[in-house]
């Protein structure tokens, strides 16, 4: 009888680092075969093209499966369970499955569909790795700690009352095995320090946090944990209470793309995208830019007003020479005026 596949769950808010954690993972293989599910929150599915540039054998393109037909935890059996039964029952299995989630995915129910009688033989889960944005969280975003909320609360009144993002935030954290708590250069010392207590404190006993950077943690750290995570769901209870599986709804988000002209100055262009977020509430902001006399297409990913960036690939010979972009936020988004603000 073949050994279980381990597979690594990476789930974390929106923007926190998941996809630079799983490419650096990636561009460090050191030889092991590693298949990814991407489960892309939006109609453009530029984290699997994230990941697909990466450039090593370890991402051939025929191991990167993207789920883009909603909420990985809301689509378990019409897209997760077939997927996986598609990888496993291939020749050339992988020695390793990793399942990036959208950062609006409770991963309780994903954890629990590893006991469905189709894969719970062929599969375990070596571990979830929730991802935090440490710079966010030590400002009182989604953080658990009650003083900081209260410290945000007095700057903004939006504030005042509990949101969906702190509630997902919470079950992030409660079914965590490791914390990684990226962005930390970003964070004096005993910031950080204070932040990974406090991560440490309101996780389970046993949960490891780490701070990082761009994602930079070693494969022999994030993989090959060994926990099983799907045999110990009732120490990851939800906080979530209105969930059910396959049944709950974000019908509080919304997204959609803008596509415009090539751009010409890659700073200019980072701070119209930051005003932009600034004036909309936009909570997230990702996607590609071609500039002018540049060869190489521009990735762009923002959390909040903060835009990070990077030259990933050169155009292709047939690929069009534009700028596409992704904009996630709450339900009520001035499209046309975001649009505008966007093309300008």
């Amino acid at each position: 009888m073949q050994a279980k596949i381990p597979a690594t769950i990476v789930t974390g808010f929106l923007g926190a680092g998941k996809t630079t954690l799983i490419r650096h993972m990636l561009q460090n293989a050191n030889g092991k075969r590693i298949a990814l599910i991407i489960n892309e929150f939006g109609d453009l599915g530029v984290d699997g093209d994230i990941l697909k540039g990466c450039g090593d054998e370890t991402c051939r393109a025929e191991d990167i499966v993207e789920l883009s037909n909603g909420c990985i935890c809301c689509t378990v059996a019409d897209d997760f369970i077939p997927t996986m039964e598609q990888l496993l029952t291939r020749k050339d299995r992988p020695d390793h499955i990793v399942i990036e989630t959208s950062g609006l995915a409770l991963p309780q129910p994903l954890v629990r569909a590893f006991n469905w009688p189709a894969i719970s033989t062929k599969v375990t889960v070596d571990s979830v790795v929730t991802v935090v944005d440490g710079k966010a969280v030590h400002e009182g975003q989604f953080a658990l700690d009650i003083a900081a909320i209260d410290a945000q609360r007095a700057k903004d009144e939006s504030l005042d009352h509990e949101t969906p993002l702190s509630e997902l935030f919470k079950d992030q954290i409660a079914c965590a095995d490791m914390i990684v708590v990226n962005k930390s250069d970003l964070l004096q010392e005993d910031e950080a320090n204070t932040l990974v207590k406090t991560l440490r404190n309101d996780a389970r006993d046993g949960v490891q946090v780490i701070k990082t950077s761009m994602g930079e943690l070693p494969v022999e750290v994030l993989l090959g944990q060994g926990i099983g995570s799907e045999s110990d769901l009732e120490a990851r209870h939800e906080l979530h209470h209105h969930h059910h599986d396959e049944d709950h709804d974000h019908d509080e988000f919304e997204s959609f793309i803008v596509i415009r002209p090539e751009i010409s100055d890659p700073a200019e262009f980072a701070e119209q995208l930051a005003e932009v977020i600034r004036t909309h509430n936009i909570l997230r902001l990702k996607g590609f830019a071609a500039v002018a006399n540049k060869p190489l297409r521009l990735t762009l990913q923002a959390v909040g007003p903060r835009i990070d960036s990077y030259f990933d690939r050169p155009f292709g010979a047939n690929e069009c020479r534009e700028t596409r972009l992704v904009v996630i936020g709450e339900t009520g988004l001035n499209r046309d005026a975001i649009q505008s603000a966007l093309m300008a």
